[in-house]
């Protein structure tokens, strides 16, 4: 599984930061960092749930 970002579109809400913190994080410019764009299989699970609750639906999941 990978996850991506659409950087015009992200607002840098941090939603996802706040459900997957292992595989996201918001950079001191306000710049939506993927830590881990391979993501494990333990992390799965938070990452879709990120995807879904992305308010802006700036990320992507490839499974």
């Amino acid at each position: 599984m990978r996850v991506g970002v659409d950087p015009l579109v992200c607002e840098a809400n941090g939603v996802c930061v706040g459900l997957a913190p292992e595989v996201f994080d918001l950079g001191d410019d306000d710049e939506l960092e993927i830590l881990l764009p391979d993501v494990p299989e333990s992390e799965a699970d938070r990452v879709r749930h990120a995807v879904r609750s992305c308010p802006k639906a700036a990320l992507t999941l490839e499974e």
